[in-house]
C-alpha cells in the first residue's frame, strides 16, 4: 500500500459535471483577464493585479523576467527545494482583479509557458458568496517545454454561488514554470436541445424492459468485466440443495447478443467479496463454507480466494487468506493492491483480520506483513478509497446495527487510526442502504441512501445523507428525502405513506454525470418497493423516473453496461424463491436522438498525468473515467467517475488524466464522450496504469490539505484477539423453521401483530409454504400441535 501522505493528493481533474463544448469563441471574443501578460507594475514586486501565493516547505522565487513570449515580461515562479507544497501567481482575489463569471457558464482559458519540472499545473479557485475564496481544482498539468507553448483548457460549469474565479500555474516540484500571455473567455452557450426519439413518458422518464431471456443461475454478484461482459457469481445460489449437491455456478453474460454462458464454479462463493485488479482478472474471496445449524452454529466462512480470467473464462485459486470472511469488503488501492475487511470466520464469529493482496507479489500478504486495528467492521462494510490513499467508512453494511460510535469513520492504513466521523442519521437503521463516491470523483463527495434493520425489522427509510471529503473536519449532513414509489404487502401495489422508504437499494454512476437508484424493499426479504429516480450531484436534488416492474430486493443487483444502459438481476425473498428475470433500463439521454461516437482512441495504454487523444463525430461536453460495476448486497465501493478535462482541436480532443492513482485506482476503466445535451458515446475500454508506469515517470500529485483536522474520537489499534461474537441470527432469520435458504424473520414488519395467527397469515401470503420445525424449540409458537409443521390447520385452531 502506498504510504500514507498527511496532505491529501488531489487528481488533475474537473470538479464539476457539464463541460459544455459548442462551436469555439470568435477571435474577437473578450479577454476577461486584467494584465495578462504582466505589462503592468502593481506593488509588493509584482505585476497588477497578480499576487504570489503557495503553502508548505519549499524555497522558491517569483521574478519578472524580459524572456517573454510577446511584449516584454513574462513570471516566472522556481523552486530551488521542496519537501511539501507549491507556489504560484495568481490573479489577485480582489473585486478589482478576479473576474466575474456566471453560474453555470464555462470559460475556455489559455496561457504561455516554459517550464524546467513536470510537476506544474493549471489551478482554479472561486468565490463562493457565502463561504468566500476557496480552492476549486486542478484543471491541466503542464509538461515540461523548453520554448515558448501554448495550453488551453476548459473550465467545468461554475457552480452555484460563485461569482468571481482566480487562476494561474502552481509549481509543485523542484524547477521553474515562465508563464506569459494569458486569456479567458466565456464559452458560447449550448445549442437547444434535440428531439425526444421515445414517447413523452419516455422521453421524461427512461423506459424498463424485462429481457425474454432469463439468468440461468442464481446470481448475487454482478462485475462487468473488460470485454463488456458480465460475469453474475451465484456459487450454491443460497440454495440449501445446490450447495448440498455441491453444485456451484456463475455464468458469463453477453449484452451484445443476449447470451449466457455458465462457468463451472470450484468453491460456495455465495457472498464471497469481489474486485477488478489492474490487469482486469477479478479477484474473488471467501464465500460460504457452510449454512447454519437450527441451534448450531451460524454462517461460516471460508479462506479461499481465487482469480477469474474474462479471456479463457476460468477461475484459479490463490493462496489462502489469513482468516475466514463471508461478507467482507474489497476495496482496490491506489498501488493496485486490494484491502479487505470483516465477514465471517470460519468458525461463524465476526472476523477482525484485515487482508491485504499484494499486486506485486500477486498473493494475500502473511498477517504479520498488514497493518492490524483488531476491529470488527461488520459485513460488507462500505470502505471507500479516498483521494490521500485513506480510507472513508461510510456506514452501509449489512445485517442488524451499524459499528459503535458515530457508525462513520475515516481508516488511516499508515497511522493504523481510526477516526468516527459525525452527522450519520440513525445510524442502525442503515443495514444494505447503498454509499456512492458522487460524481466526478474529483469533488470528494459520498452520498449514503436509505437502508433498514433485520434485526428489528422496521420500514425501511427514506434517509440521505451526504458528505465533502474535502473539508478540513467533514461530516455528513442530511439530503434529500427518496422519493417514494409503491409497495407490495401482499396485496398488491400500494402507495407509500409515512416515513417508508426501502432497503436492498440500488446506486448506479451514470455517464452524464447522475446517479440512478432503484429497486429496493420495505422489510427484511419482503415487500419490494417499485420506485427509481436520479440523484444530479450538481443539485443535490432526487427525480423520480420509470422504475423497474420486477421485484429487485435482496440479493439484487443493478450496474451501468458499456453501452450506457442499466441492468438489474436477482430478488431472493424470504421463502427462497429467485427472480430470474432481468431488466434493462434505457435512461432518457438515450432518447435524445443520435449519440456521439469516440471514432478512435489513439492509444488505450494510459498513464497518470498523461494528456491522451481521442477523436470524435461531432463536438462533446465532457469525458470521463467510469470504473466497472463490481456489486453485491447494494454494496461497490470502488465504483466511481473520474472527470477528464479537455483541450480541443475541431475532432480531436485531449484529455487530461489525473495524476492521482488513489483518486483512480489502475485498471481497465469505461470511457465515455458526452455532448451538450447529455448524450453519451458507446463507451470505449482504456487501460490505467499502475506501479510500473508510475515507477517510470514522476507522477506525484498537486497537494492539497483535506480532511486533516478530524475532530472525531481517534481509535488506535486494540489489543490483538482472534474475532468478535456475532449472534447466529446474523443474517435476521429464526432457523427454527424451514430449509436453510429460508428465511422466516426473527421480528415480523411492524403491521404483523404479535400473534400465531397472524404471523401465520403473513407466511401464507409471502408464499413461505409448507414449514417444518427444526429440532424442538418453537420460540415463535407456530407448532402448538407439536407435529413438526408450522402453521398447520390444527395449529391455528389452539389459541
Amino acid at each position: 500500500m502506498n504510504r500514507r501522505r498527511r496532505t491529501a493528493l488531489l487528481a488533475v481533474g474537473a470538479l464539476t459535471a457539464g463541460l459544455l463544448l459548442t462551436a469555439p469563441q470568435p477571435a474577437s471574443a473578450a479577454n476577461l483577464i486584467k494584465n495578462p501578460g504582466f505589462e503592468t507594475a502593481g506593488t509588493g514586486g509584482m505585476p497588477y493585479c497578480w499576487e504570489k501565493s503557495g503553502w508548505g516547505d519549499n524555497d522558491f522565487t517569483f521574478t519578472t523576467t524580459s524572456d517573454a513570449h510577446s511584449g516584454s515580461k513574462a513570471m516566472k515562479v522556481e523552486l530551488t527545494r521542496r519537501t511539501e507544497g507549491d507556489r504560484k501567481a495568481l490573479i489577485t482575489e480582489s473585486a478589482e482583479c478576479a473576474p466575474v463569471v456566471s453560474v453555470g457558464k464555462q470559460y475556455d482559458l489559455n496561457l504561455w509557458y516554459k517550464s524546467t519540472t513536470p510537476d506544474a499545473s493549471v489551478t482554479l479557485f472561486r468565490h463562493d458568496t457565502t463561504a468566500g475564496w476557496q480552492y476549486w481544482t486542478d484543471l491541466k498539468t503542464l509538461e515540461t517545454a523548453g520554448s515558448w507553448t501554448e495550453a488551453s483548457v476548459r473550465t467545468p460549469a461554475v457552480p452555484t454561488g460563485t461569482d468571481r474565479i482566480t487562476w494561474g500555474v502552481s509549481v509543485y516540484g523542484t524547477g521553474s514554470a515562465t508563464t506569459d500571455d494569458y486569456t479567458m473567455e466565456q464559452v458560447a452557450d449550448p445549442v437547444p436541445a434535440p428531439q425526444c426519439t421515445g414517447t413523452a413518458e419516455q422521453c421524461a422518464n427512461g423506459r424498463w424492459d424485462v429481457l425474454p431471456t432469463q439468468n440461468p443461475v442464481r446470481s448475487m454478484h454482478s462485475v462487468v468485466l473488460n470485454n463488456g461482459k458480465v460475469l453474475l457469481i451465484a456459487g450454491s445460489g443460497n440454495s440449501e440443495e445446490q450447495f448440498n449437491a455441491g453444485t456451484f455456478t456463475s455464468a458469463v453474460y453477453d449484452p451484445v447478443n443476449g447470451t449466457y454462458k455458465v462457468i463451472p464454479t470450484p468453491k460456495d462463493m455465495f457472498c464471497s467479496g469481489h474486485v477488478q485488479l489492474q490487469d482486469g482478472r477479478v479477484l474473488v474471496m471467501s464465500g460460504n463454507k457452510a449454512y447454519p445449524v437450527a441451534g448450531g452454529h451460524g454462517y461460516e466462512g471460508f479462506k479461499d480466494s481465487y482469480v477469474f480470467d474474462p479471456v479463457t473464462e476460468t477461475y484459479s485459486k490463490t493462496n489462502d487468506m489469513n482468516d475466514g470472511h463471508w461478507y467482507p469488503s474489497a476495496t482496490i488501492l491506489g498501488n493496485g493492491d486490494v484491502i479487505s475487511f470483516g465477514g465471517l470466520r470460519e468458525d461463524s464469529t465476526g472476523s477482525v483480520t484485515a487482508e491485504l493482496w499484494s499486486d506485486a507479489e500477486q498473493k494475500w500478504l502473511e498477517l504479520w506483513k498488514v497493518n492490524q486495528t483488531w476491529s470488527y467492521w461488520g459485513l460488507y462494510p462500505s470502505m471507500i478509497l479516498m483521494q490521500d490513499g485513506r480510507l472513508f467508512y461510510s456506514g452501509s453494511h449489512v445485517f442488524g446495527n451499524n459499528i459503535p460510535g458515530t457508525g462513520s469513520a475515516v481508516y488511516d492504513y499508515d497511522a493504523n487510526t481510526v477516526t468516527q466521523v459525525p452527522g450519520l442519521q440513525n445510524k442502525d437503521q442503515r443495514d444494505q442502504s447503498a454509499s456512492v463516491l458522487l460524481p466526478p470523483a474529483q469533488d470528494q463527495k459520498v452520498l449514503t441512501i436509505g437502508g433498514g434493520n433485520i434485526d428489528s425489522n422496521p420500514d425501511a427509510n427514506r434517509l440521505t445523507d451526504v458528505i465533502d471529503l474535502k473539508q478540513a473536519n467533514p461530516a455528513y449532513t442530511a439530503g434529500p428525502p427518496l422519493p417514494q414509489g409503491t409497495v407490495d404487502l401482499g396485496n398488491g401495489k400500494q402507495a407509500q405513506t409515512g416515513n417508508q422508504g426501502k432497503m436492498y437499494v440500488s446506486a448506479v454512476l451514470l455517464p452524464d454525470g447522475k446517479v440512478l437508484e432503484t429497486g429496493g424493499a420495505l422489510h427484511n426479504r419482503a415487500d419490494p418497493v417499485y420506485e427509481s429516480s436520479l440523484y444530479d450531484p450538481a443539485t443535490g436534488t432526487f427525480d423520480p423516473v420509470a422504475a423497474d416492474p420486477e421485484a429487485r430486493g435482496y440479493h439484487s443487483s443493478a450496474f451501468l453496461l458499456p453501452d450506457g444502459r442499466v441492468m438489474t438481476t436477482g430478488d431472493n425473498p424470504g421463502n427462497g424463491s429467485w427472480n430470474h428475470n432481468v431488466s434493462i433500463y434505457t435512461p432518457p439521454y438515450l432518447l435524445k436522438g443520435p449519440r456521439p461516437a469516440i471514432t478512435s482512441v489513439i492509444d488505450t495504454e494510459w498513464t497518470y498525468g498523461d494528456t491522451q487523444r481521442i477523436t470524435v463525430d461531432r463536438p462533446i461536453a465532457k469525458a470521463e473515467l467510469i470504473r466497472p460495476a463490481a456489486v453485491t448486497h447494494s454494496s461497490d465501493p470502488n465504483q466511481r467517475f473520474v472527470d477528464l478535462p479537455l483541450s480541443v482541436d475541431g475532432d480531436n480532443v485531449d484529455l487530461n488524466v489525473t495524476s492521482n492513482p488513489d483518486l483512480a485506482p489502475p485498471g481497465w476503466y469505461m470511457l465515455f464522450a458526452v455532448d451538450a445535451n447529455g448524450v453519451p458515446s458507446v463507451a470505449k475500454w482504456v487501460h490505467l496504469q499502475g506501479p510500473s508506469a508510475l515507477g517510470a515517470t514522476d507522477a506525484s500529485a498537486h497537494v492539497h490539505s483535506f480532511a486533516d483536522s478530524l475532530e472525531g474520537k481517534v481509535t488506535e489499534p486494540g489489543k490483538k484477539r482472534a474475532s468478535q461474537q456475532v449472534p447466529v441470527t446474523v443474517s435476521g432469520c429464526d432457523r427454527h423453521y424451514g430449509s436453510i435458504n429460508i428465511c422466516v424473520p426473527t421480528d415480523f414488519p411492524p403491521s404483523v401483530k404479535a400473534t400465531a395467527k397472524a404471523r401465520c397469515d403473513w407466511l401464507k401470503k409471502n408464499d413461505y409454504g409448507r414449514l417444518k420445525v427444526n429440532g424442538k424449540d418453537d420460540p415463535l409458537r407456530l407448532d402448538r400441535d407439536g407435529d413438526g409443521i408450522a402453521c398447520g390447520k390444527a395449529d391455528l385452531r389452539k389459541r
